[in-house]
Parts: structure tokens; C-alpha cells; sequence
């Protein structure tokens, strides 16, 4: 069924509660509704822009009585530039938010009965976090920031209260620079040695950095995926391998490395695999540089290699992180046909982990752990790690 415009019609509604997505629910008149930019708790006047069925797509109009838990937001760009979208909650609020979302996503997508107790790490930092940017250009108007939400026009913005002090000063320079270029976006990521900025602009460039995590060093640049919170990367990582050991290991969409290297020091085997080249050569070379020869990395499409691997031994532990979207049906399959005696799921999407947990206890895991990290202040978006275990 197609959306139909509203005609602007407004209605006095109450937030239930956030959804995932980090809409507000609400209800009346017969919608459930989904309210951008709410607290739960508040009482607000919406107008619905649009309706889907018995499904309403609405913004505020008003704050008749604000909710306990929403603060001012601090950013000037709140509500027109499409990235935090959590600013208008107190930190301890926007954590319970996520744990909810998970609980949700679980309850609902994966029809599982989630212990009331998700633990949620949270981040050092609730501002000035972000290691790693993107920024959009609209080379005619010379504006360089982020999408306005819900659209593809680029909002046009000078500070960034969540970049590391580093990047704030990168996207100033960029701003200087190379707003004109003729790019449709501009990546940075922040390493010890600096800031690599990708493409060229300037005297900035895509130089390669590192990242020294819990004793290793991660090769990056701006041309390859590295966590954007390194706050949280040593609990992360010790969340994820846990205590376990064994004799093989293997980190599918391992990026340049930030599992397995940690892995191949528990483990007397290691295989990684990663879809990007630039990351597996990243990976390859972070392994070399820390002397350890009983780990690999594969330059493959993920389904593709477990597809035509025959392992010869049982598989101890089986890691992967993948993208937002998920994992493919090909990819389920390949891991339930390895059978490892362990599955640790790095997920940034509940939703998409949810379905892909689901596959997998059906599959004959059951779940074991799940735990949550703030890698995303300010926003709707959470880090999980889930664990499974062979039944």
C-alpha cells in the first residue's frame, strides 16, 4: 500500500515508548503513530505527514508537557541534519532506550524471551567521541556536512559536537578547502599519527594511521572501515573472544583485523575473511607487523568462502561482524554447515541481528550471552554482541 499525504492533520498524543528506529510510539484516533525526535513521556501535539494503512508517520509541532527525561538539545543543527537523533534525551535515558530497542527486536523479530538484564557498556565519552566521519558535498551551494533527515540534501554545518577534536579541526580545514571539490562525499578517520582524509583535498590526503588497542596496532586510513568509538574498543574486544581458546578460529567480515589479532593469540589457528581488499591487505600486514604467523586473511565474499571451505578440523569459535544488513541466507547456511561449537555475532543493527539469531537458534544454538555497547552516543544506533553456543 502506497503512503498518502496527512493534510497536515495534528493530534494531542503521549509517547509510549522508543522503537526501534528511535521513533516514538504513540496513539490515536484509530493510528499507531511513529513520532520523530520524541521522549518517552512526553506530551506533544504532532503533525502527521504522512499515513500508511493504520500506520502514521508524524513530528512535533509542539512540547505541551516535556517528558522527565528530554533535555535541550545542545546542537543548532538538532532536528534538521539527519545524524544524532538522541540529543533530546539524558544520557541514562538514551541508554535504557537501547536496551529496549534490543529487547524489542529480539522479542518480536526473533520471538525470543530476553532476560530482563542486558548489560550496556557505556561510552566514555558522550560527546566528542566519533573517530570517523563522513561528510556530503553539495559542490554547487559549496555546503559540506551531512544529510538533512529523511532526504538526500546536505545540511550544511560548521561543528560537529560528537567529533573527536582532531576531526572537528579536519572538518574545518575541509570546509576551507575543499567544499567546492567535485566529490559527492569525503571521508576521515583519526590514527595516532593524525587525521587521513580521503580523497586528497589540499595537503590533507589518505595517508595510512594506526590505532595502539590492548597491546595491538591497527594499519588503517580513510579508505577502509576502523571502529568510530576506539573509547570502547579494548571492552569490546575482550566482550567478544572472552576466555575462550582452542585450536581454530574465524573471523568472518574481519575488516583490517580488529578481532583476529587477538584471536591468533588464543587460538593456534586463524582465518580471517574480508570482502574489501584494501581491508584484508590492512589485516595482512597488521598480523605481519605483530609476528603472528598462525593467522591468514582471505580476500573473498563472505558466502562465497564458506560455500567452499572444508575445514578439517572442528571449528572452536566462529566471530563475525558484519554489516549493517546483516548476513545472507548463504551465509547461515555456510556457518550451520561448519557447526562451530561457538558463534559470537558483532552486530550494530538489533533488528538484522534479531532475524539473523533467530536462523541460527533454529539451527541448533542456543543463545548464551548478550551484551550491549554505547559506540553511538547521541543516536538511536547500539553495538551488540551476542553469543551462541552449540546444543
Amino acid at each position: 500500500m502506497q503512503p498518502v499525504e496527512a493534510n497536515e492533520k495534528t493530534l494531542e498524543v503521549e509517547i509510549e515508548r522508543l522503537l526501534p528506529g528511535g521513533v516514538g510510539l504513540a496513539h490515536a484516533e484509530g493510528l499507531t503513530l511513529f513520532v520523530s525526535l520524541a521522549a518517552p513521556g512526553d506530551l506533544v501535539r504532532v503533525k502527521v505527514d504522512r499515513i500508511q494503512g493504520k500506520l502514521g508517520f508524524a513530528s512535533i509541532e509542539e512540547i505541551i508537557k516535556p517528558s522527565p527525561v528530554r533535555v535541550e538539545p545542545p546542537c543548532p543543527y538538532f532536528g534538521r541534519c539527519g545524524g544524532c537523533d538522541f540529543q533530546q534525551l539524558t544520557y541514562e535515558a538514551q541508554l535504557k532506550a537501547k536496551v529496549d530497542i534490543i529487547h524489542d527486536c529480539f522479542q518480536r523479530i526473533a520471538k525470543i524471551a530476553m532476560p530482563l538484564d542486558v548489560p550496556i557498556h557505556p561510552s566514555p565519552n558522550e560527546w566528542h567521541y566519533r573517530a570517523r566521519a563522513m561528510w556530503q558535498v553539495d559542490s554547487m551551494r559549496k555546503w559540506l556536512g551531512y544529510f538533512v533527515r529523511g532526504s538526500r540534501e546536505v545540511c550544511d554545518v560548521e561543528y560537529c559536537a560528537v567529533l573527536v577534536p582532531e576531526l572537528q579541526q579536519t572538518l574545518e580545514a575541509v570546509r576551507k578547502f575543499g567544499s567546492g571539490v567535485e566529490t559527492r562525499d569525503i571521508s576521515a578517520v583519526v590514527g595516532d599519527e593524525g587525521v587521513s582524509v580521503y580523497p586528497r583535498i589540499a595537503d590533507l590526503e589518505p595517508c595510512d594511521v594506526s590505532r595502539l588497542t590492548e597491546g595491538e596496532r591497527y594499519h588503517f586510513s580513510a579508505k577502509s572501515f576502523f571502529q568510530i568509538n576506539h573509547g570502547l574498543l579494548p571492552g569490546l574486544i575482550k566482550e567478544a573472544i572472552n576466555e575462550v581458546t582452542g585450536n581454530l578460529a574465524i573471523d568472518l567480515y574481519c575488516g583490517v583485523g580488529l578481532f583476529t589479532l587477538p584471536l591468533a593469540r588464543r587460538f593456534a589457528h586463524v582465518i580471517g575473511v574480508e570482502t574489501n581488499e584494501r581491508a584484508a591487505k590492512f589485516a595482512r600486514r597488521n598480523l605481519e607487523l605483530a609476528k603472528l604467523e598462525n593467522a591468514k586473511v582471505v580476500a573473498s565474499d563472505v558466502g562465497d568462502w564458506l560455500g567452499s571451505y572444508e575445514p578439517a578440523e572442528t571449528v572452536d569459535l566462529l566471530l563475525l561482524d558484519p554489516p549493517r544488513t546483516g548476513v545472507e541466507n548463504k551465509v547461515i547456511t555456510g556457518l550451520l554447515s561448519l557447526r562451530p561449537r561457538q558463534i559470537v555475532y558483532v552486530s550494530c543493527d538489533p533488528a538484522t541481528l534479531a532475524r539473523d539469531a533467530k536462523k541460527l537458534l533454529a539451527g541448533g544454538y542456543s543463545l548464551d550471552t548478550v551484551v550491549a555497547f554505547d559506540m553511538f552516543p547521541q543516536t538511536h544506533h547500539v553495538e551488540t554482541v551476542v553469543r551462541l553456543i552449540a546444543v
